[in-house]
């Protein structure tokens, strides 16, 4: 399945009928997957967008939503929480060790553990303000310098140490595939290790390769542009 394109207006009926077609084609990937529509949780990623173009999103009936930096969120989600109950809030990129506190205490998942001196971070925030995010650890599939997320070779000794050391709660695993190389390859190579360390959940599809991902068992996609349109 092709990618979705969308136009980027980011019009209130252009927004809600993107998140319409991306909802469709969800639904043609689980369906082609054997799989309940249920078992996968549309993220809609709005990093870098405002609230006003958010708001259409959220009244068109989405409620998961996921932000790249701790601070932009801040700035715009207390408010959109306070008028929309219930919203979820997922933390996908990079987390600094010292925004622990923050991301603890706005977010309801983090798909960005990625070495111990976070895992000590969170584990402390998690006591100190009694919430429990769901945590994510990041793969860093391709091995790829420039990106964070720990290498395949190293997940099943982080994830022992994330329970054992640190008392943490691992969810799932999150990955993004290199851009330059097929995705299902790093799809797969998550999901395996995921399946050896007793992980349900799966963060991993974008706009580009989503219906990919949900064939490769992805319970969480991450999609951004093919609802607000490009950035």
């Amino acid at each position: 399945m092709g990618a979705i394109v969308t136009d980027a207006s980011n019009t209130p009926s252009s927004s809600a009928s993107a998140l319409a077609a991306v909802e469709q084609e969800i639904l043609r990937a689980c369906t082609d997957a054997r799989r309940d529509r249920a078992s996968v949780t549309l993220i809609a990623v709005s990093k870098t967008f405002a609230a006003d173009a958010i708001e259409p999103v959220i009244l068109a009936g989405q409620r998961e939503f996921g932000e790249n930096r701790v601070q932009e969120a801040k700035g715009k989600w207390p408010a959109l929480i306070d008028a929309h109950p219930g919203l979820v809030l997922h933390l996908i990129g990079p987390l600094q060790s010292n925004k622990a506190k923050e991301a603890v205490a706005l977010f309801d998942a983090i798909h960005s553990v990625d070495r111990t001196s976070l895992c000590g971070a969170l584990a402390k925030e998690i006591a100190a303000q009694g919430r429990h995010p769901k945590l994510f650890v990041q793969i860093n599939t391709g091995e790829e310098p420039q990106k964070a997320g720990i290498a395949p070779g190293d997940a099943d000794a982080f994830i022992a140490a994330c329970r054992k050391d640190y008392g943490l709660e691992i969810s799932g695993l999150m990955c993004i595939p290199p851009v330059d190389e097929a995705p299902g390859p790093h799809f797969a190579l998550t999901a395996k290790i995921a399946a050896r360390n007793g992980l349900a959940n799966l963060s991993m599809g974008m706009s580009a390769d989503f219906a990919t991902a949900i064939q490769f068992g992805a319970t969480h996609v991450r999609v951004g542009s093919a609802i607000f349109g490009h950035r």
